[in-house]
């Protein structure tokens, strides 16, 4: 059971209509908010949080990252967010691999990260002539506060590749990359359709086994959405088009061209996870990148929320999210996109992404504000916990600070 936590005297961004609250104290009990505002109660016990001068913010949700499956990028056996099985991809669930003792998750709490959706990767490399689904499978959401309950939601979403990356797994074609995801789409609905027949063997053989139709089937009912990675314009359009003839609740990552189909996008009501950073193209795909695209697309009545998809610096997302604000998207729309967004995209808002009171205490006392590179968070608590401001770098750095002891640092 969490302390009772009173935040007081900070100008309060609540992410909510009640917008930014002046001098206000947030109170915590339990876990939860319980109290927002210039007139809280506060119990004689309360431990308080002096949040003069400061700003308070809901905890940054990074909405796509790899925190906990990938250690080292370049050392295989520290990774674990993709399989060049083609045997299992619909069921490749990467919350069976979480490791909540990552050192990356101190590293990136103390900046104010509090949740991260994680998320399988396409293979990286295949053998000649292999081809692999552009399906990678399921994520999942955790709290970066540690503890057995570190995991919040497993198969939030299911992904899938229909950009060059799908084209090449599916053996060099955007086509073949959408034949296999709709080849799956249509398994899983035969699937569902004559389950009692497949039981019984007297159904045709399906492209994929009963476990990747297994979980397919959230999906197909809508209770899970489908994260399809696409950059381009058309391969957008291209997964609409899925999508509206499956029923599907879609979501795009990347979205380097998101902005030219803007209005499709807020009429289907698809949200967009961005990098507001993209700017110069990497590939052929990305032409057409502009730093103005966040702006656009909220313009548009587009929901976006933002990823840099580096979780060793996933603390940089509100520096990208203030590199936004400077290319025309408004301040609180910045905020949203790094807090509530994310939340509301996977069916988490009613717990997480403001500042009121029943949701979660996800919260971060900053020294200024949050979205300038110079700001630091002071405080981050993250289920009504406050969590230690160290990490292994911290750790580090106190370590080799002092200069005058006379023993080197493995001798203290």
């Amino acid at each position: 059971m969490s302390e009772t936590i009173a935040i007081v005297g900070g100008n309060v961004q609540t992410v909510t209509a009640r917008g930014m609250l002046a001098g206000a104290t947030v109170l915590v009990q339990d876990g939860r908010i319980t109290g927002v505002g210039t007139d809280v109660a506060i119990p004689p016990d309360a431990k308080r949080i002096d949040a003069q001068g400061k700003i308070v913010t809901p905890g940054i949700f990074d909405t796509l990252s790899y925190i906990g499956i990938v250690e080292i990028s370049l050392v295989d056996e520290t990774a674990d967010a993709s399989s060049a099985s083609v045997r299992y991809n619909a069921a490749f669930d990467v919350a069976e691999a979480i490791n909540p003792r990552s050192v990356l998750i101190p590293i990136n709490r103390i900046e104010g990260i509090t949740r991260s959706l994680v998320a399988p990767q396409p293979p990286q490399e295949l053998q000649p002539g292999q081809t692999a689904s552009p399906i990678t499978g399921l994520g999942a959401v955790i709290h970066l506060g540690g503890g057995p309950d570190y995991l919040m939601a497993r198969g939030v979403a299911l992904f899938a590749e229909l950009d060059e990356q799908g084209a090449a797994l599916a053996g060099g074609s955007r086509i073949g990359a959408m034949l296999s995801l709709e080849e799956a789409l249509q398994d899983a609905e035969d699937y569902r359709d004559h389950r009692a027949d497949f039981e019984k063997r007297a159904r045709r053989d399906y492209a994929l086994g009963r476990l990747d139709l297994e979980a397919l089937q959230p999906v197909l009912a809508g209770k899970t959405k489908i994260v399809v990675r696409a950059e381009r314009a058309s391969d957008i359009e291209a997964a609409l088009r899925i999508a509206q003839r499956h029923r599907l609740q879609l979501v795009i990552a990347g979205g380097t061209q998101a902005w030219m189909v803007a209005p499709q996008l807020a009429q289907a009501q698809v949200p967009v996870i961005l990098d507001p950073l993209q700017d110069l193209p990497d590939r052929f795909e990305q032409i057409g990148a502009t730093l103005e695209n966040a702006a656009r697309l909220h313009t548009a009545g587009v929901t976006i929320a933002f990823s840099i998809g580096d979780s060793h610096n996933a603390r940089n997302l509100k520096q990208s999210a203030g590199n936004a604000v400077a290319w025309g998207l408004p301040w609180p729309a910045a905020l949203a996109a790094i807090t509530l967004n994310p939340a509301r995209i996977f069916g988490l808002d009613a717990s997480l992404g403001t500042i009121e009171p029943g949701k979660l205490a996800d919260i971060v006392v900053w020294s200024g504000d949050p979205l300038e590179v110079t700001t630091f968070a002071d405080q981050v608590l993250i289920n009504g916990l406050v969590m230690p401001m160290e990490s292994r770098q911290t750790l580090l750095r106190d370590r080799y600070m002092d200069l005058k002891d006379p023993l080197p640092p493995a001798y203290r």
